[in-house]
């Protein structure tokens, strides 16, 4: 292959690498369901397989130098790696509560959140266009939550999941923020620190059921932590920096569809028109956002 063709390439192989991520995160629920054990518990062996896969993965690429352990960022990794525990459990338990096609909806509001409080704590600018797009986003968020169904949101463990996985989005909001701070540190290696923070974190709180974890549990288990866990973070950060903004922004929402399509095809759960509208305008807000789309109103008033 001459250096012509190695270019795009590399680009087909990463958009596919990429690709593969965010089906592999659409199974996520799958795999929380079938574990069939409490959120803390299934978070925190979620992590202890997850970083084996990662240590394992991260001592054959040479990453343990000093140079990528700068005190600072590990400070910053290990104050993220709080925050994505906290998104772990919280996204889980609104699995349980609400489901894995509403709870996977309601959590892509997080680059909405992201550029919220960038703007109120960072002073970032953010123009008119991408306000209006977030009240897109946020107007999917109550078609998807069912608010304005029969009387869904009255339930209280549904609210309570809506909160939950809303929580989740916050604090990885904060975790997308605080990598942006963090220099020379691979994220293969902070995500590392973020898997053993929460065996650290979450060790004195599982629950062990009397009768034992089944080996099919165990299965699952370790696929959650190799799978949508360790895999999907090294194809995701290794296919990011040979991707355009363009395709980034159009195949992470493979993710919530990937997760809508196995919530149906395992569960048989199909969303309701209103539900899938909210996802729709979600996807829109998303990409309005993340690709600059102006608002035709905004540019001839500009004219």
């Amino acid at each position: 292959m001459n250096e012509l063709d190695a270019g795009p390439a590399q680009g087909r192989a990463a958009t596919l690498a990429y690709l593969a991520a965010m089906v592999m995160l659409g199974t996520l629920g799958v795999f929380v369901h079938e574990v069939g054990l409490d959120t803390l518990t299934t978070v925190f062996f979620r992590c202890v397989f997850g970083a084996l896969a990662l240590f394992v993965f991260c001592l054959w690429k040479g990453l343990f130098v000093r140079t990528n352990f700068l005190r600072r960022n590990v400070a910053l990794a290990v104050f993220s790696g709080v925050l994505m525990v906290l998104n772990w459990v919280t996204f889980f338990e609104g699995i349980a509560r609400v489901g894995i096609s509403v709870a996977t909806i309601v959590f892509h509001v997080q680059p909405f959140l992201v550029l919220l409080i960038g703007a109120s704590l960072f002073r970032e600018k953010v123009t008119a266009d991408k306000f209006a797009w977030v009240g897109v986003g946020f107007g999917g968020l109550l078609l998807a939550c069912g608010l304005d169904l029969s009387g869904i949101a009255a339930d209280r463990s549904y609210a309570i999941g809506i909160a939950c996985t809303l929580t989740g989005a916050l604090a990885y909001s904060g975790v997308t923020l605080t990598t942006k701070a963090m220099r020379s540190m691979t994220p293969h290696l902070t995500a590392l620190i973020h898997c053993v923070v929460g065996i650290v974190a979450l060790a004195a709180f599982i629950t062990i059921p009397t009768a034992g974890i089944s080996v099919r549990q165990w299965s699952w288990l370790a696929g959650l932590g190799l799978l949508p866990t360790a895999l999907a973070y090294v194809l995701i950060y290794g296919a990011l920096p040979k991707m355009k903004t363009t395709s980034i922004a159009v195949l992470t929402f493979i993710y919530p569809a990937a997760a809508v399509g196995f919530d149906y095809l395992v569960y048989g759960h199909l969303l309701g028109v209103v539900q899938l509208g909210g996802l729709t305008l979600i996807v829109l807000a998303g990409l309005g956002v993340n690709l600059n789309w102006r608002w035709r109103f905004a540019a001839v008033a500009r004219t």
